[in-house]
């Protein structure tokens, strides 16, 4: 459903941004950025500057260096694009003395594009009654009222810090599985970080992996998975291997060698000796955290994104 705001062609983009704790760099030099209508994955080890990132992208940390422009508009100096913006923060602060009722009514006083008929018909599907205490709601309960009020704000960029956080797997699922159905409806774009790799495989289209408060990755998920591999063959010849792939990282044994390689084509003319095959999601970003110094790959084109 359009809201009838335009909506610029990049939801998210930063320059030189870097964040200090004191004399402790929690994001150096991060150049980033999504294309509007995407659902980002935000992956990184902890200490990576995760949530450091997401809270100078809502407003709620001023950037030491660099830019951050949010919906075509600069944060900090343009209070209109933050109103667009919606944020589930990691431990979903709701207020447990407060009926499901109350959180509704918090978030109409609050947000002028507010839509109630969504939230309310929202909860009513997942079975979530609006007179419920949020306090005696279940983690995946209170994790579906935090996603709804955030939802019911008819946000263009929706920033979701560790929303999956201490919730099993079958509550993982279905906040994942309620959150796609959303953006299948609308032009949300979704940012959202996660230590669980496997949750976002299926649901995700564009990376960002931070490592050491650096950008190592971003761009399209199908893009950078066809541009890597995983290779192995004879150790002998890996002296030859490194001559013709860019080895990301590896593992050696006395006969053989095993790595995930960035390509240059789909289909590398290597020794007939060296098996090649596809990589999934979580190899490749283990891949880069194991080699936190493998040179940033050039950001993908905006214009073909």
């Amino acid at each position: 459903m359009k809201t009838g705001t335009s909506r610029p062609s990049t939801a998210l983009e930063t320059a030189g941004l870097g964040h200090r704790y004191r004399q402790t760099w929690a994001l150096r030099d991060c150049a980033l950025h999504i294309p509007a209508g995407r659902v980002a994955a935000l992956v990184g080890p902890n200490g990576a500057g995760k949530s450091t990132l997401l809270h100078i992208v809502v407003g709620l940390l001023t950037p030491t260096t660099g830019n951050v422009d949010v919906l075509g508009e600069p944060v900090g100096q343009q209070a209109a694009a933050l109103s667009r913006v919606a944020f589930m923060a990691q431990d979903k602060p709701l207020y447990e003395g407060f009926t499901v009722a109350d959180i509704l009514r918090f978030g109409r006083h609050l947000n002028p594009q507010w839509d109630n008929g969504l939230a309310e018909n929202r909860l009513n599907a997942l079975g979530i009654a609006l007179k419920s205490k949020v306090g005696k709601l279940s983690g995946g309960q209170q994790a579906q009222v935090a996603l709804t009020a955030a939802i019911a704000k008819r946000p263009h960029l929706i920033v979701l810090d560790e929303p999956l956080a201490n919730l099993d797997p079958l509550a993982r699922n279905e906040v994942m599985r309620s959150l796609m159905t959303e953006v299948a409806e609308t032009e949300i774009t979704v940012l959202l970080s996660s230590h669980v790799v496997s949750d976002l495989e299926d649901t995700c289209d564009w990376l960002i992996l931070l490592n050491g408060g650096r950008v190592q990755l971003c761009g399209d998920i199908e893009e950078l998975l066809s541009s890597h591999r995983m290779i192995s063959g004879p150790v002998e010849l890996a002296d030859r291997l490194l001559e013709e792939v860019q080895v990301i990282d590896q593992s050696r044994t006395a006969r053989q060698l095993t790595c995930v390689a960035r390509i240059q084509t789909s289909e590398p003319v290597l020794h007939p000796d060296w098996s090649i095959s596809a990589v999934n999601l979580e190899q490749l970003v283990l891949a880069y955290l194991r080699r936190p110094n493998v040179g940033v790959l050039p950001h993908p084109n905006l214009a073909s994104a």
